[in-house]
């Protein structure tokens, strides 16, 4: 599989940081993933350092008037990105009554030869529910669901489950891993979400917990992945036992590097 879609209807999760992390992990292995930011508030985008024009931004390609491949941006880490702009917002209201809308980041990864591939995919999505989101999830080859170790952790894991539930009436089920984030080990908050989740969704929760850590934060702060701020911290070590455990449990594959030119 190769299109990570990392997606929670509740904010505040650290979506942004596990989609940059991650992807550091996988091209600190030699592999070149493409990350796609279809997060309107674009922070994925700015921590990035990036600050395009909308028209070299992924609202172009939802406008019809960019592919894709035309949008990449090439980065010295290994890493190809695709960036976001406030104009993305425009996508839902513009588009919501043309259901096809959907289907055309799907269409356009495959077409375009980006998908099915082994290349990995991570889109980092808003967590509004709307075109851009259900375009990423009909777009996934799996669901990665980061989950704050905090105790409305639950009510927006099992929101989240509901509306996967949902667009099972238009396509098969999609595989989804729940992340714990933020964890402390051994506090009775943490361990208690950790607890609720496994029972809630047995067999869907990452044995790797994300842990509560200052390095991270100060990592965004500077703008760099982990892996380059502070490649011996525990948070380092964390996304790597993160891209371990989705590569051992067949849910990624780090067997083919595409460069983009």
């Amino acid at each position: 599989m190769t299109v990570i879609v990392v997606f929670n209807q509740k904010g505040g999760v650290g979506k942004t940081t596990v989609s940059a992390n991650l992807a550091a992990a996988i091209a600190k292995n030699g592999v070149e993933p493409l990350v796609i930011d279809l997060d309107p508030q674009a922070h994925l985008t700015s921590l990035y350092g990036i600050k395009p024009k909308s028209s070299q931004s992924i609202y172009r390609f939802f406008q019809g008037a960019s592919t894709l491949s035309d949008l990449i941006i090439t980065r010295d880490d290994g890493i190809n990105f695709v960036p976001s702009h406030l104009e993305l917002g425009k996508v839902d209201a513009q588009l919501t009554r043309h259901k096809d809308h959907v289907w055309r980041l799907k269409l356009a990864l495959t077409a375009e030869m980006l998908s099915g591939f082994g290349l990995p995919i991570i889109i980092d999505c808003t967590p509004t529910l709307g075109v851009l989101s259900f375009s990423a999830m009909f777009a996934a080859d799996i669901i990665l669901a980061p989950v704050a170790a905090e105790y409305l952790a639950l009510n927006g894991a099992v929101q989240l489950a509901q509306t996967l539930k949902g667009l099972e009436k238009f396509q098969a089920r999609k595989p989804r891993r729940f992340l714990i984030n933020r964890y402390t080990p051994g506090q009775i908050t943490s361990e208690t979400v950790a607890g609720q989740l496994i029972k809630h969704f047995p067999g869907e929760v990452l044995k790797t917990r994300i842990r509560e850590q200052e390095a991270l934060s100060a990592a965004v702060g500077s703008g760099a992945n982990i892996f380059d701020f502070a490649p011996t911290s525990g948070a380092a070590a964390d996304f790597t036992f993160l891209l371990d455990e989705l590569i051992e449990s067949s849910l990624i594959s780090l067997s083919l590097d595409l460069p983009f030119e």
